[in-house]
């Protein structure tokens, strides 16, 4: 019973097993991490879809083709093929400064230049979270325009960034990694006249083994059934921009939202869409009335239009519709029709028209290929007089119903050089640092200035008045140079990013992409062992300044100054190691996810972006700043995420700098008292964990007029001087020839 009473009894004793769990669990879910952390190999197929073609390159209509031995696709307009696309990660390695890969899709054209890009996938948590999209859509698409092959002369970049603010790390990333990937493909294809380097010109095939069975939503989502929408306002402005004045008197009837006409197309000679749509009777009779080598497609609509028309005769042509593959056109006749008489998918909706053509085998139609089903729309412009318009439902087969049947040669994606790839990579961060120089010797100077005074503290902290203002000088010069200058602010982003490139493959590389950052980080390391975590919370974190600054203001107008009782404060202080486990936690789950979380951190708002944000995170940054005008450094006390990470490999710490009295404590409480983190215990202790070495109690320790230790060594000091003085006031009106002389004056 006596030990446990004790250890309740004994909040300090209780913390340090709290971080010993704390640490223990952190050790665990590393361990855990390795197995919920994979890499993917090819990334073409898993983010194509998130950008249509015609968002990615002007004129586009659609994609084409998938490239045997190099993960690019045909980009086409119309049945003529205008570029190809790709994703950066299958070529270069593209990892940011989350690291994680930054994935951008990018067309290039046969004359080496690029038509479009679009980052469709990344983790960088600026961008992710803090610059809008307008920015980084109009930075991609600046890329439009840039010439391959003469990057390639010119052996260096022949063009300049448009560097977004905040996000310039990232920008040098992506600018080197579209580059390099772009290189890489105009060679590999011959483009721009370049000498092709690998064949494209795989043999591809339906797989005939893919039979499984799908809804209509499932359908419709993975690109089976591809659909043509066309309401009365879209038909009436499309006859309208032919600028012929006739198309006028007869517009399409209904309200402007009304269906003109709901047109779905599916290629049903492939087995896992046949069987869905069909049924199995159905898909087996399908099989018997298409010719050998053939296939069919399907065609439903519904609205006011009809894809046959009312004067579709038996023996005829369909005339509104036919099929469009590069140069080849397939009418479809009488013969080559059945209806449909129900859709087998479940969920699938009602259609007034359900319709099966054949493709013959001799009309060299590619299943594998794209290929577009165009509509042909009437309208009268006089008695015996129409005009016409068309319109293209194109379709591509998805990937998963195709396969190769022959061997291809060795890929583009399987030849990337790691060590080119490396030292690119090196050359990238090189410039980048090469760049900085001037904001790098400001860096390493302030922190020789700190690492000379934790150093020299009792003769830094002689004199209170003067150390005041040095730390206030040196905290501005944190918050304007470090914070809203360079915006090197240390994130608890950054140690989940580690964590995640430690899984994946570590490399150097992305940590080094930003030079300030990586100094902060290598010196946070090394003070961690010496001073613990006040090193950089106390002095060279922006927004532990801003507080600090804020609250020194507040005081010069006379703002309460509030205390919590030491049994609240104590009790708060656990909150910020929860905070910090549950980011870790969620980060090895989903990155993303814990970066969205990680906003408990108001440092983008206030230091990155500088308050350019939405209201609630600007309003959440506010209230911490407007509490910590009452409560100095509330943030830093209960909340902070990386100042819990950083305080656990500080119980590592080798030395004990901090100076002490055995009289702290008791019976004195000035330190204490005035502690601005209260990290000083009643009992006189200094807890490592929270304490951001502001020095402030080593001022306290030398204050003539505060700390009664020194008063009391200063009265004993006088006194004793003050009784040297007398002894020797005595002995000199005792000496015998003052005597003597006192008498012959008498």
């Amino acid at each position: 019973m006596g030990p446990v009473m004790l250890l309740i009894s004994n909040p300090h004793r209780r913390l340090l097993s709290l971080l010993k769990l704390i640490s223990l669990a952190g050790l665990i879910l590393v361990l855990l991490a390795s197995t919920l952390l994979a890499n993917t190999p090819s990334f073409l197929g898993k983010y194509l879809e998130k950008v249509p073609a015609s968002e990615l390159v002007e004129g586009a209509t659609g994609y084409g083709n998938t490239l045997g031995n190099i993960p690019a696709v045909e980009v086409l307009s119309g049945q003529n093929l205008v570029g190809y696309a790709y994703i950066t990660s299958d070529f270069v390695n593209t990892t940011g400064y989350s690291g994680k890969p930054i994935h951008v899709l990018v067309a290039i054209g046969p004359d080496a230049l690029i038509l479009g890009a679009n980052l469709v996938k990344h983790s960088e948590p600026i961008v992710l979270i803090g610059i809008p999209d307008s920015k980084m859509k109009a930075m991609t698409e600046s890329y439009r325009g840039m010439n391959i092959a003469a990057e390639i002369e010119a052996r260096g970049s022949t063009h300049e960034l448009d560097i977004i603010s905040g996000a310039t790390v990232t920008v040098m990333i992506i600018d080197d990694t579209i580059v390099r990937a772009s290189i890489k493909v105009a060679r590999a294809l011959g483009l721009g006249g370049l000498e092709a380097t690998v064949d494209i010109g795989p043999v591809r095939s339906l797989n005939m083994n893919e039979r499984s069975r799908r809804d209509w939503m499932a359908l419709t989502g993975d690109g089976s059934v591809r659909s043509l929408t066309l309401d009365v306002s879209q038909i009436n402005e499309a006859f309208a921009e032919t600028g012929d004045p006739r198309v006028l008197r007869n517009p399409a009837k209904g309200a402007p939202e009304d269906t003109f006409i709901d047109l779905k197309t599916a290629l049903i000679s492939v087995p896992g869409i046949g069987l869905s749509l069909l049924g199995e009777n159905e898909y087996n009779n399908l099989l018997e009335w298409m010719d050998e080598g053939g296939s069919a497609i399907a065609v439903f609509g519904r609205g006011q239009y009809s894809f046959k028309g009312s004067g579709y005769v038996r023996g005829g042509i369909f005339d509104r519709i036919h099929l469009l593959q590069d140069d080849a056109s397939v009418r479809f006749r009488d013969r080559e029709h059945k209806r449909l008489r129900v859709i087998a998918a479940d969920g699938a909706p009602g259609f007034t028209e359900l319709d099966l053509f054949k493709i013959p085998a001799d009309s060299g139609f590619d299943p594998t290929r794209p290929w577009q089903l165009q509509l042909l729309v009437s309208r009268a412009v006089g008695p015996i007089e129409k005009t016409f318009l068309t319109f293209d439902l194109g379709y591509q087969t998805p990937e998963f119903y195709l396969e190769t049947i022959e061997a291809a040669p060795e890929t583009v994606s399987n030849a990337i050089d790691e060590d080119s790839d490396s030292a690119a990579r090196a050359e990238l961060w090189k410039r980048i640092w090469q760049s900085k120089k001037l904001e790098i010797g400001l860096l390493v100077g302030m922190l020789t200035v700190l690492t000379g005074v934790f150093f020299f503290q009792f003769q830094a902290t002689r004199h209170a008045r003067a150390f005041y203002w040095f730390r206030m000088g040196f905290l501005a010069l944190t918050l304007g140079f470090l914070g809203f200058s360079q915006n090197a602010q240390l994130s608890v982003v950054n140690l989940m990013a580690l964590g995640a490139s430690l899984q994946n493959g570590f490399s150097w590389d992305a940590f080094l992409m930003d030079p300030l950052v990586f100094i902060l980080w290598v010196s946070v390391a090394v003070t961690i062992l010496f001073w613990g975590r006040g090193g950089y919370c106390g002095w060279l974190c922006p927004f532990g300044a801003l507080q600090e600054l804020t609250n020194q203001i507040a005081r010069f107008f006379k703002v309460p100054q509030w205390t919590l009782p030491w049994g609240l404060h104590e009790r708060l202080w656990p909150l910020k190691y929860m905070i910090f486990l549950g980011l870790f936690g969620l980060s090895l789950a989903s990155m993303t996810l814990a970066e969205t979380y990680a906003e408990v951190e108001p440092f983008k708002t206030s230091i990155i972006l500088k308050f350019a944000r939405e209201w609630p995170f600007v309003l959440y940054a506010t209230v911490l700043l407007g509490i910590g005008l009452f409560i100095e450094r509330f943030y830093c006390r209960y909340l902070c995420p990386l100042g819990a990470a950083l305080a656990i490999p500080g119980r590592l710490r080798m030395f004990n700098w901090l100076k002490r009295y055995k009289e702290c404590g008791s019976p004195c409480q000035t330190c204490a008292n005035e502690c601005f983190v209260q990290a000083i215990h009643p009992t006189g202790e200094i807890n490592p964990n929270e304490c951001l070495s502001c020095l402030h109690c080593q001022v306290l320790y030398q204050d003539h007029a505060k700390c009664p230790v020194v008063i009391k060594k200063d009265k004993r000091r006088a006194k004793m001087a003050q009784s040297a003085s007398n002894s020797a006031l005595d002995r000199l009106t005792n000496h015998p020839n003052v005597q003597t002389k006192e008498k012959a004056n008498g």
